[in-house]
């Protein structure tokens, strides 16, 4: 089997130095979708957006985590974990959480060490949670786990693990928008560091059983996140405290997100769909805030 889960959760953690410098930051916070007016019909750029694109008032939003150092150790480097030998086309990124120990700085160095978590069993598929924990010199900055499916890789008859699915909000949202994809967004983010050819390549795209490359998911997850702080933590980066979601759903380029918004005691529940599909994109999505 590609997959040895004994071998690969017995693995020495891979440890490795991150730089980042204000220029990352703003093209992560561009690849999302910064800069632009949420007014589709105004010509001039909403000047809230200059504190993620203008580096003499940057403010780094919590998800810029996701790909900090291009993203080493990274989703795709941990696929080469002791114990993993899979197809990168049978790869679905399944769920993203984040833990903010305090505000990232705007540029700096840090150490990650990545392993694998868990490897659970789901029958039809593998699930393994990446873990990366990032610290510098004053202490831990952030934790994430990312699952990853491998489809095709289950029924070793292993632990399937714990569900992470949530009752459905209740009543209407408190707020609803909507974010334009635009065409070359995916073309854009991939420069953060995710080279995934699924989303940019349409020959790849196919053969991982799609017409046409993908968005991905950790766009719409930044996208998500950048909505939520800007119209209901007041633009306020700092008051993440964690961000989880599953991911329901692809996105292509052009498309629309309609992310709904749940205000909570301390947290946010959102939904995100494709506007033009009423397809699910993010599903079990929580922000918790202070």
């Amino acid at each position: 089997m590609p997959i040895d889960a004994a071998k690969a959760l017995a693995a020495e953690p891979r440890t490795g130095e991150i730089t980042w410098t204000t220029k990352d930051v703003q093209l992560y916070h561009l690849g999302i979708g910064a800069g632009a007016n949420p007014d589709r019909h105004s010509p001039a750029t909403d000047p809230d957006e200059l504190r993620y694109t203008l580096e003499s008032r940057l403010h780094v939003l919590p998800s810029f985590a996701t790909v900090a150092g291009n993203g080493a150790p990274g989703v795709i480097s941990g696929l080469s974990m002791p114990g993993v030998d899979v197809d990168l086309a049978r790869v679905l990124h399944g769920g993203q959480s984040l833990t903010v120990h305090r505000p990232l700085p705007a540029e700096g160095g840090a150490t990650a060490t990545g392993r694998i978590a868990a490897v659970y069993d789901k029958g039809k598929a593998a699930v393994l949670v990446l873990r990366t924990e990032v610290a510098d010199g004053d202490g831990p900055l952030w934790t994430s786990d990312a699952q990853i499916f491998v489809r095709g890789e289950g029924g070793w008859g292993g632990d399937r693990g714990p569900s992470a699915r949530l009752d459905p909000p209740e009543g209407e949202p408190h707020r609803t928008v909507e974010r334009p994809v635009r065409e070359d967004q995916a073309l854009l983010y991939r420069l953060s560091g995710d080279w995934n050819p699924l989303h940019a390549d349409p020959e790849f795209a196919k053969l991982a059983g799609f017409d046409r490359p993908i968005l991905h998911g950790l766009c719409t997850y930044g996208m998500t996140l950048k909505a939520v702080v800007d119209t209901l933590l007041g633009g306020d980066v700092t008051r993440v405290r964690s961000y989880t979601t599953r991911f329901a759903g692809v996105v292509y380029p052009g498309e629309t997100l309609r992310i709904r918004m749940w205000r909570g005691d301390g947290s946010v529940r959102v939904a995100v769909s494709a506007a033009e599909r009423d397809a699910p994109v993010l599903a079990d999505t929580v922000v918790r805030h202070s």
